[in-house]
């Protein structure tokens, strides 16, 4: 593994445990629903594969359930549900990120 990878791997696992202490280790989705569940996941709203700029900030994470973190993306690939979709709009509005007309075309899984 070369420095780069071994440092954000390193980084990566320090901001993970961070998120999932911030989250205090609840799925933060099913939570807006007064649900309690486990979170084991750290989920990129924005997903890192299109957005690499933001894999690292903590806005962009959120703590997740496996049921839930199934629930936003589509497993065939690196595409979101319409379900993740939902999340980065509600991320994006809360910064303040501009959505781009093509984003849903390139990141929701067509059927």
């Amino acid at each position: 593994m070369n420095v780069d990878k071994a440092l954000n791997l390193k980084r990566w696992k320090r901001l993970r445990e961070f998120v999932l202490a911030r989250d205090q280790y609840l799925d933060q989705e099913l939570k807006r629903f007064g649900k309690r569940r486990e979170a084991k996941y750290v989920h990129h709203i924005f997903p890192r594969e299109f957005f690499p700029e933001w894999t690292f900030e903590e806005w962009n994470l959120i703590s997740l359930s496996a049921e839930t973190h199934n629930k936003l993306h589509d497993r065939s690939g690196h595409f979101l549900t319409e379900a993740g979709w939902s999340l980065l709009l509600r991320a994006a509005r809360k910064n303040k990120i501009e959505i781009q007309p093509f984003w849903h075309e390139q990141l929701v899984k067509k059927d």
